[in-house]
């Protein structure tokens, strides 16, 4: 690992103390959870040697684990140290938070006890923080889920050799150690659980012959299924909480199972799908929605509950089975995407235009003596209900309920702009296009249209909608303008526009004409839009037919 004088960590180093971390807590044994803590000591924090001493039932610590030197490995392992002797070494020394550090100068009056070690020799340290080869450094390790750590109960110790730089680990090294130590900690306490639960189990299946073999046919069903499955928890305070998972599911997330165990399907569901979730979250419950995966993508898959009983009037479970859905949801996406742009430039088609400008505009326009009334009745202009929204509830009749809190889109007074913004809609119809299509052939036309299409998507907002009406129409979508915002935009997107456009080999212009129209509640989208064709029509009379086109 590296020292505390460097300003940062190579990420290789993490990512390497990241899978000994993960290592640990997926071993199959709590013999192979032991070595894998002696390894990663050394693999990933970088010690030449480490040692895993481990507290027996009578409180003494057997050497359980050894590595980094083979000879020395052979020389201590499975030898025992007293609690006594363990206890003098932990009280003294210097305290590095939760680690202990004896010095050279102060271990010598521990050569002649029972503790299992390997000694060593060498010259005086040549500079203050140089590792001395009798000095020592133990990292105890307490049973998890007591804060502090030292109140704990003693579960083990891990004593470390020698750092590879030749120094004493700086602020980092040790925080990096007692972390180590804390997560192996753990991970002993969860395979010692495992060990005696795997106990439990043999007792089990001796006392209950008939209900193993349904049990493992359980197991080699849900292990082994292609597809996701998952156990959750049903009812109580910990609804929703995932107890269990298999290979497939951990592969389609890329999460291992131990941290999956952290987490309920709400935790890694996409927000904007928690009320699918929840709807569907009781038996024969069935969803289509995303989860999130541990890089932070989010994948499409089909839910589908059945209730689990684990005895007879025992608790229920969730048996959820998870589908990857990914790419028939990619194929639909493609599919509206298609069905709602336009093929050639790739802006929103006619239908999509006219929905998006639907749902801003309720069926009634407001008035303000109305909203004022309401303002002064319920103290907030957003009132929830039909009278503040104008919302039109007949049964056959669009109804705009999805719109908790509507807000009426108004438009500013004709002839003076009084400051008031609304939804403009500008109606662009490009001048000389015919003429380009008839002598230079459709591709040359195609090319137009593409190239105006990128130029008004380039000139409007964020948040803003560019589409084809059709042929050589594009309506803009800009709301929050005023009337002179409008005329500016205009001015500039046909400024954009009139600039030489290379198509088939040849520079070619156009020339646009636009209409300025405005959306407000009470007009259906197809009014909106006639009265800014109405207002394009007026404005390309209104000039010289020489200076419809751009040149």
């Amino acid at each position: 690992m590296e020292t505390e004088s460097e300003p940062y960590v190579r990420l290789a180093s993490l990512r390497q103390l990241h899978q000994v971390m993960a290592d640990m807590n997926t071993a199959r044994s709590l013999a192979d959870t032991l070595q894998t803590v002696a390894d990663g000591a050394v693999q990933a924090l970088g010690y030449e040697m480490a040692c895993v001493n481990l507290v027996r039932p009578d409180g003494d610590l057997v050497v359980a684990a050894f590595a980094g030197n083979s000879a020395a490995e052979a020389l201590i392992t499975g030898r025992v140290g007293s609690r006594e002797s363990w206890e003098r070494r932990l009280n003294m020394g210097e305290r590095w938070g939760d680690l202990v550090f004896i010095p050279h100068t102060e271990g010598w009056v521990l050569d002649d006890d029972d503790v299992p070690q390997w000694f060593t020799d060498g010259p005086a340290p040549r500079f203050e923080d140089e590792w001395h080869p009798s000095d020592r450094l133990f990292a105890p390790m307490y049973t998890p889920g007591v804060s502090g750590g030292a109140s704990g109960e003693l579960l083990g110790v891990i004593s470390v050799d020698r750092p590879r730089n030749g120094r004493h680990p700086g602020a980092w090294g040790r925080e990096a150690l007692q972390m180590y130590a804390f997560q192996a900690a753990i991970a002993i306490s969860n395979a010692r659980l495992r060990a005696n639960m795997q106990r439990a189990l043999v007792r089990l299946e001796r006392d209950q012959q008939a209900l193993r073999a349904s049990e493992e046919s359980f197991r080699q069903a849900f292990e082994y299924a292609p597809s996701g499955m998952a156990i959750a928890e049903m009812g109580g305070d910990q609804h929703g909480r995932i107890l269990r998972t298999n290979d497939a599911l951990c592969r389609l997330l890329g999460r291992p199972a131990s941290a999956m165990r952290r987490y309920s399907f709400s935790d890694l569901v996409h927000p904007e799908d928690i009320g699918t979730l929840l709807r569907t979250s009781a038996e024969g419950g069935r969803a289509e929605l995303r989860l999130g995966r541990r890089d932070g993508t989010y994948v499409w898959v089909s839910l589908r509950n059945s209730v689990v009983a684990d005895a007879a009037d025992g608790p229920r479970f969730l048996l959820t089975h998870v589908e990857d859905i990914e790419e028939r949801k990619r194929r639909e996406l493609q599919l509206a995407h298609r069905a709602s742009h336009d093929s050639l430039t790739g802006l929103p088609n006619s239908a999509e235009l006219r929905s998006r400008l639907s749902a801003r505009l309720c069926r009634r326009p407001a008035h303000s003596g109305e909203l004022e009334s309401l303002d002064a009745a319920y103290g907030h202009p957003a009132f929830d209900g039909p009278a503040a929204h104008g919302f039109d509830y007949r049964p056959g009749t669009e109804t705009y309920d999805t719109f908790d809190h509507h807000v009426h889109t108004v438009a500013p007074e004709d002839g003076r702009d009084d400051g008031t913004k609304g939804l403009a809609v500008l109606f662009c119809d490009l001048d000389g296009f015919k003429s380009i299509n008839d002598r230079f052939g459709h591709n040359a036309g195609d090319a137009v249209l593409i190239e105006v299409a990128h130029r008004l998507s380039r000139g409007v907002r964020d948040g803003d909608t560019v589409a084809r009406l059709g042929g050589d129409e594009f309506v803009i979508l800009a709301d929050g303008l005023g009337r002179a915002d409008a005329q500016d935009l205009a001015v500039r997107l046909r400024n954009e526009i009139i600039q030489p456009i290379r198509a088939e080999g040849r520079a070619v212009r156009v020339g646009a004409s636009f209409g300025i129209g405005w959306a407000h509640c009470g007009m259906t989208a197809d009014e909106v839009l006639k009265s800014a064709d109405e207002r394009m029509y007026v404005e390309k009379r209104s000039r010289p037919k020489q200076h419809r086109r751009a040149g």
